[in-house]
């Protein structure tokens, strides 16, 4: 079952932002700030420049396929089963360890408010997000846009009161192990900028994707970096070194210098407000990836269960809560490491992506946003990330190779069932090498997603290609020789005397041409009986020349009188598509006849219902 188009523009910035102002800025600045001092300001700075090279390839590859999982659907498509089981269970592991993170942040702060056992308040309320999760994704959402408009106001209030108290000489000496520590601690608090992430793996569920996911993302990476730039700025500026190093309460602990007690109060709700926020965002994105997974059998098919009711994945979001729920006992420092490796690998695997998708020449790769600098933009960043890594130590590489391992065994165990035969590096390695590696199987998964992202309603016409006669010419015809072809095609299928079909379009031409474009014909004829209607699609690279014309593009209607109003709304279709000013050359460009086939299903035009 489909999951529910719930989520808007605003719903994708509140889920991206919340996702992002909450542990990254409330905790991880005081652990932060003991591995490199007042720099770590330029360290968050760095670390969101290269989130922005990862947002315009997942904004990409979101925008042409937008599939529950994100990510993972779309590095499984590029890049095979084996690297989509890989990526599937980094992201899940990454944002079900961030949102666990979020979960002891808040249960944290909630004791300085009333004593309770942190695990078990933290189980409590991973309990109460899954509750909310399971009604439905629009409750999700409208309940991260209140939490986050909330938040932005709070601390914009703690900006324009603290900037005024900043004392430059808290930002010496600049940094503490030198300039080393600051691409360290970079990747350190890279898991800030996990939200992006999430707004992916619930691409499925956004309304008009293309143009909101990128719209929201990008807005949200805008406001988050000011946002922490800012918040670090007056933090950094109004704390000692001793008071702020190793802090797990940084901001409240700076509100409270220049706000006293109703200051440090106020940020603390606020920062419970985004512990919430994340917990809630983090358990809905994390639960799309087991949900993925299971759909293409690579996890057990009891993770693709949706609710009839609320059209939420229920089986996945309980997975996801209960292993959130176990990592809530592990080590800080080390979830947060193993949060920012995970996520650090997703950036990598995701622009790979877009290389081998754009490189395969896949004609049904269609994203309606397209990262701007390519490949500049992909390869700066996974260099980036692989520096980010490094710098990170032996510790995030040893994770690394770790979830890897585990990744290949959870393929070995599942792998062998995936119906993933078929993906872009194959198109491209086939392409290379000349040679022919795949079936059609892939375009064809890559137009229904067209067809589902844009909302289109398949017509007559559309049901008329599917079942049209397609012909790929490659000898040297005249006008008269490809008429006699299409009209022995005609007779062999339909059963139609073949001198009839070939007069009717000789006198047809006779009364008047029938080319509509400099390098399109649409013959079309009247037929003897009843009930007969059909279309012939014809591809000439070399062209046909008739008169002065040379054509490439045949569309051949032919059909009784009795449907003569199929005859007459199909021409209307086909002129809709004919005037799409990149249709001959796309029409050319095409592999074979099931590439022109799926092309003339995916040029946008207006649908007739009838």
């Amino acid at each position: 079952m489909a999951l529910k188009k719930g989520l808007g523009l605003l719903d994708v910035f509140s889920i991206a932002t919340g996702a992002m102002i909450s542990s990254g800025i409330f905790i991880l600045p005081g652990l932060a700030f003991a591995k490199t001092g007042p720099s770590v300001v330029i360290s968050y700075f760095i670390a969101g420049l290269f989130a922005l090279t990862g947002l315009f390839s997942i904004a990409e590859l979101s925008s042409a396929m937008p599939k529950a999982g994100g990510d993972y659907y779309f590095i499984t498509r590029s890049m095979g089963p084996i690297a989509g089981t890989i990526s599937g269970l980094l992201s899940w592991f990454s944002l079900s360890l961030k949102s666990s993170f979020a979960l002891i942040g808040m249960a944290e702060l909630l004791t300085l408010f009333y004593p309770v056992n942190i695990h078990i308040a933290a189980i409590g309320f991973t309990l109460i997000f899954l509750t909310l999760n399971i009604f439905g994704v629009e409750k999700v959402g409208h309940t991260q846009t209140g939490l986050v408009g909330i938040l932005l106001l709070v601390i914009g209030i703690f900006v324009f009161l603290g900037i005024p108290n900043i004392k430059i000489s808290n930002f010496e000496p600049f940094t503490f192990n030198g300039k080393s520590s600051i691409f360290s601690t970079a990747g350190f608090v890279f898991i800030s900028y996990g939200g992006l992430l999430k707004v992916a793996s619930v691409a499925e569920e956004i309304k008009k994707p293309g143009k909101n996911i990128i719209k929201g993302m990008l807005i949200s990476i805008i406001v988050v970096v000011i946002m922490y730039f800012l918040m670090l700025l007056v933090t950094v500026g109004v704390l000692s070194a001793s008071e702020l190093s190793g802090s797990l309460t940084p901001v409240a602990n700076a509100a409270r210098k220049f706000m006293g007690k109703p200051g440090m109060y106020l940020m603390q709700l606020a920062a419970i407000t985004a512990f919430i926020s994340t917990a809630n965002a983090g358990l809905l994105a994390a639960s799309r990836y087991p949900l993925a997974l299971s759909r293409d059998r690579l996890l057990p098919g009891f993770l693709n269960k949706v609710s009839e009711k609320y059209r939420s994945p229920y089986s996945a979001l309980i997975v996801t809560a209960g292993f959130m729920i176990v990592t809530l006992f592990l080590n800080l420092d080390v979830l947060i490491k193993v949060a920012s490796t995970v996520l650090i690998m997703t950036y990598i695997l995701s622009n790979f992506s877009v290389i081998i998708l754009r490189e395969s020449k896949l004609q049904n790769y269609r994203p309606i946003f397209k990262s701007p600098l390519y490949p500049w933009v992909q390869f700066i960043g996974i260099i980036g990330f692989v520096f980010l890594l490094v710098e990170m130590g032996f510790l995030a590489l040893i994770i690394s190779l770790g979830l890897i391992i585990l990744g290949l065994f959870v393929y070995l165990v599942y792998g062998r069932k995936s119906q993933i035969k078929e993906y872009a590096l194959l198109h491209l390695i086939g392409r290379m090498l000349n040679r022919k590696l795949t079936s059609h199987k892939l375009q064809t998964e890559l137009k229904n997603v067209i067809l589902e992202r844009d909302e289109i309603e398949l017509d007559f016409f559309d049901k008329l290609v599917k079942d049209a006669i397609v012909l790929d010419i490659q000898d040297n015809f005249s006008f008269d020789e490809a008429i006699k072809l299409f009209s022995d095609k005609i007779s062999q299928k339909y059963k139609i005397n073949n001198d009839e079909v070939f007069n009717a379009f000789m006198e047809r031409e006779s009364q008047g041409s029938t080319i509509i474009t400099e390098e399109v014909a649409v013959p079309h004829i009247i037929l003897k009986g009843k009930h007969k209607f059909g279309l012939l699609l014809a591809r000439s690279k070399q062209g046909i020349f008739n008169n002065d014309s040379k054509i490439t593009a045949f569309f051949v209607l032919f059909g009784t009188l009795d449907d003569r109003i199929y005859h007459l709304r199909s021409l209307a279709s086909i002129a809709q598509i004919c005037q799409n000013e990149k249709f001959v050359n796309l029409w050319k460009n095409a592999k074979n006849v099931n590439d022109m086939r799926d092309l003339i299903s995916i040029i946008p035009r207006k649908r007739n219902k009838f």
